[in-house]
């Protein structure tokens, strides 16, 4: 029988094979999957954002589904809708595309903010409510929603809620020229379609029940705690960290340990984790983000606070 660890190897191996030269990158979605979070994916088009939903919904044989964001999408084109049977005589739910496990949202920012809002509650309550009645989501459910940060023309910035909602902010990035090559030639990753599930739906429910079971310290949750509290006092950001935003960050840190086959949290395992899980949500000062000493934005100032807090030993 596998232990944890090989289970998650075996995992971030198979979606590795599709998304050549980005262990980190395929770390952090594995952690957001075990923590049961939702990943937004900041970054230019055609660096495997869509590669990585698939190929992590395929490695554990779940449902997956690419919603298309536009201006013109509605909440119920994600929802569903109730539609009358005369049949039956009466209103039968009809499911949208967020019925299944894992959700790619391609450009969340490209449609309103009242669409973007009919997320809310599937990503907190992994259920949907509509005409009265509420239906719940399968498990496990993952929302991987994607953004161009250059391209702002035509998009709806999303809100401090909604991003509030999200486990992590990652970035994919460019392959490096190793890699690249690689691709060029055919030879750089597993087509998607080769790819079968190495975990079972239970295996991964498992594992998510393990990361519950990580033991955090109170040393661990002091220096947590103090990351959070500079970030409510720092001069450079008008909105700090959510109580929200501190369970997330131990969430992902408890994933994280796991990941590394440990059954309890050391301190790099929330400073490794602090940028992608507290950065989307501060605000930084309008003055401060014109500074003389270049741009500043939210994850420059969570790093400044990870290496100002001391460390416990």
């Amino acid at each position: 029988m596998l232990t944890l660890l090989e289970l998650i190897r075996r995992l971030e191996g198979n979606v590795g094979r599709a998304l050549v030269g980005k262990t980190e990158v395929v770390r952090l979605a594995t952690v957001g999957l075990l923590a049961r979070g939702h990943l937004l994916i900041e970054d230019v088009p055609g660096v495997g954002k869509t590669t990585l939903a698939a190929a992590l919904a395929r490695s554990i044989g779940v449902g997956f589904q690419r919603i298309q964001f536009t201006s013109d999408m509605l909440p119920s084109d994600i929802l569903g809708v109730s539609i009358w049977e005369p049949n039956r005589g009466e209103f039968v739910f009809k499911p949208g595309p967020l019925f299944t496990n894992i959700v790619l949202a391609d450009e969340i920012n490209r449609t309103t903010p009242k669409t973007q809002s009919s997320l809310l509650e599937a990503m907190n309550e992994t259920q949907v409510s509509l005409d009265h009645s509420t239906y719940p989501l399968p498990r496990p459910f993952m929302v991987l929603a994607t953004q161009n940060p250059l391209e702002y023309e035509g998009t709806h910035p999303l809100p401090e809620s909604q991003l509030d909602r999200f486990l992590l902010r990652i970035r994919i990035g460019y392959p490096e020229p190793r890699d690249e090559r690689a691709i060029l030639r055919g030879g750089g990753g597993a087509a998607l379609e080769t790819l079968g599930p190495v975990l079972s739906v239970d295996e991964v429910l498992g594992l998510q029940e393990e990361v519950e079971r990580v033991r955090a310290d109170d040393a661990i949750l002091e220096y947590l705690m103090a990351l959070v509290a500079a970030t409510r006092t720092s001069p450079l950001l008008t909105l700090g960290v959510s109580p929200r935003g501190a369970l997330a960050l131990l969430r992902a840190a408890r994933a994280m340990a796991l990941t590394e086959g440990r059954g309890y949290l050391v301190p790099d395992d929330v400073k490794h984790l602090a940028v992608p899980a507290l950065a989307h949500r501060v605000i930084v000062r309008a003055r401060a983000g014109q500074s003389g000493e270049g741009r500043l934005d939210g994850e420059a100032v969570v790093h400044a606070i990870t290496q100002q807090v001391p460390v416990p030993r």
